[in-house]
């Protein structure tokens, strides 16, 4: 059988203005930078870090 690749769905909620340069390059890592917009990206485990790292910036919406 064919393996089925799940997919996250990423809403940045928070500003990366004031951020340390870090955080600003972990989110155009993810393709975020503006206000509310939605990704989709593979669920894998350098997502997920990433994810983690910014708890007050994104969020997984389902």
């Amino acid at each position: 059988m064919a393996e089925q690749n799940k997919t996250l769905r990423i809403k940045q909620i928070g500003s990366p203005i004031r951020r340390p340069a870090a955080q600003k390059k972990i989110l155009t890592g993810l393709g975020l930078g503006k206000m509310h917009r939605i990704v989709e990206l593979e669920d894998t485990a350098e997502v997920r870090g990433a994810i983690a790292k910014l708890p007050h910036m994104v969020e997984v919406v389902e």
